[in-house]
């Protein structure tokens, strides 16, 4: 994510209702600076990848959901693992493969001998943090038994509906290089991931800094050494505190020219929705929040326009044949609509 560049922001926010009472920007305070230590103790175990431990947390915040996206290696399980650690969360890993069932997530109904009687039996959706391991090698049968619990936060078996805990929030991977024997996700299902966060390869430095600790004896499945930095209690704060932010209508307007603009720019079959537009308002805000301020700029917005838009738009054949990609597309629109000052 990039850095906060707000100094010329203050003409955005003269309009700004008075701010919260001590007591709650004390509490909005403590938050963020609990989830500003998740930084640190992912660390531990994985060198780099600030931003995307960053965009995590600011699903968290939203409540979220998340789409990784990045070769074999570069650590994403691992990322989630240590992360739910750091939180203090109840965490589930389900590796999404062609023979997984639905009711293998969501769970199902068993017989008991003992009592004669079908009893129901939580899949291992019922947790906070799900790591969906590869969940485009798994049939769409499987993959829309998700949706509900995505969405609705609930699993309906046998017309019963069953609430999931709270928070609740999925981390998908997915290998953006191999497609053979994989079902890509529907546009439907794309939609329901608040951000895609792209996994890149470290650099050479961090490279060398991750052989030197394994060479040092740094074991990858010995997460002992992380301590949770925060909890349930600290997301709830943090929460509250998202939604006190302040959105002047200038940006509010930016916000929604710029999902327009998708939606007509030649290179795109299909632009942002206006759910995309609410995702977009939610990531700047989360954002802005952790960037220390109680207002939202224009550079927040842009901040995360890619990986709150770029799985929510589909480029036309022709443009992808000449070499677009969704990201250089967002960034020309980004270029083109004029920021309010």
């Amino acid at each position: 994510m990039p850095g906060d560049n707000s100094e010329n922001a203050e003409s955005m926010v003269s309009d700004t209702p008075p701010g919260p009472s001590g007591e709650a920007r004390q509490q909005s305070d403590v938050a963020r600076a609990a989830l500003t230590a998740l930084r640190g103790e992912v660390a531990k175990t994985v060198v780099g990848q600030d931003s995307v431990v960053t965009g995590l947390v600011i699903a968290l915040l939203c409540r979220g959901h998340v789409l990784l996206e990045g070769v074999p290696g570069t650590a994403k399980t691992l990322l989630i693992k240590t992360l739910s650690r750091a939180l203090d969360l109840d965490f589930k890993r389900v590796q999404f493969t062609p023979d997984l069932m639905p009711g293998d997530v969501t769970g199902s109904l068993v017989y008991d001998n003992r009592t004669a009687e079908f009893e129901y039996r939580e899949g291992p959706v019922f947790t906070n943090l799900l790591l969906a391991d590869e969940i485009n090698r798994t049939p769409p049968k499987t993959q829309a038994s998700l949706l509900e619990a995505m969405e609705e936060r609930q699993v309906s078996v046998e017309g019963t509906a069953r609430p999931l805990p709270d928070p609740f929030v999925v981390c998908a991977t997915q290998n953006p290089i191999e497609y053979e024997g994989t079902y890509p996700l529907p546009e439907a299902q794309l939609d329901r991931f608040l951000v895609k966060l792209t996994v890149p390869v470290p650099t050479r430095d961090e490279e060398i800094a991750m052989l030197q600790r394994h060479a040092a004896g740094f074991d990858p499945r010995d997460l002992s050494e992380v301590q949770p930095v925060a909890g349930a209690a600290e997301l709830a704060a943090g929460r509250a505190a998202v939604r006190a932010v302040h959105l002047g209508p200038e940006v509010a307007a930016y916000v929604v020219d710029l999902c327009r603009a998708t939606r007509q720019s030649p290179s795109l079959q299909l632009g942002v929705s206006p759910r995309g537009a609410t995702a977009l308002l939610a990531t700047s805000r989360a954002w802005a929040w952790l960037s220390g301020r109680d207002y939202v700029t224009p550079d927040d917005v842009k901040a995360l326009a890619r990986p709150t838009l770029r799985h929510r738009v589909q480029l036309r054949p022709e443009a992808e044949l000449e070499g677009a990609t969704a990201d250089g597309v967002l960034e020309g629109i980004l270029a083109h609509v004029p920021a309010p000052r």
